[in-house]
């Protein structure tokens, strides 16, 4: 296939469509890690945690161990994508190009402060609904629930616009 294949002239603009949209962006960044946590969730409840977790026909530990390493996967995809701009524009200041781990670390506890909000009601919704409907459906209800203010959060100050200094 060349590169003039009109397939793939419609592949990148599409591609180059969505990277000028933030939210979509981080859109598909979420879906990712709803797959991520929809994945943790069963095989924790249903595996990992059952004989914990069969008594109270809720996944407490599970949706512990699901919304951890799905933050873990939207803080990197949303740091190496969504705002990827911001971040090599903080670094090309602070570095010669490098990755700087105390900018790292702090960016990820920021992330993890301002998803904080999300990820709890995440989880409580999660527990609440589970009581009424099975809970990987009372998951994704709530991680939508969740994702405005984990984007607003974000975007308004772990990835925030800087002043060049």
């Amino acid at each position: 296939m060349s590169a003039s294949h009109p397939m793939q002239r419609a592949l990148l603009r599409s591609l180059a469509w969505i990277a000028r949209y933030r939210y979509l962006k981080f859109g598909i960044v979420g879906a990712s890690g709803t797959v991520v946590n929809l994945v943790m969730l069963h095989i924790g409840h249903e595996y990992l945690f059952h004989s914990i977790e069969a008594a109270y026909k809720k996944p407490y530990a599970s949706l512990a161990l699901a919304i951890t390493l799905a933050t873990l996967n939207n803080f990197t995809w949303n740091r190496l994508w969504t705002w990827s701009d911001r971040v090599r524009a903080l670094e090309k200041g602070l570095t010669s190009g490098h990755v700087n781990l105390r900018l790292l670390g702090t960016e990820f506890g920021q992330y993890v402060t301002a998803s904080s909000f999300g990820s709890a009601v995440q989880y409580f919704l999660t527990l609440l609904l589970a009581g009424y409907i099975d809970y990987r459906i009372a998951n994704i209800i709530a991680i939508l629930s969740a994702s405005v203010s984990n984007f607003l959060a974000n975007d308004r100050w772990t990835f925030r616009r800087r002043k060049p200094h």
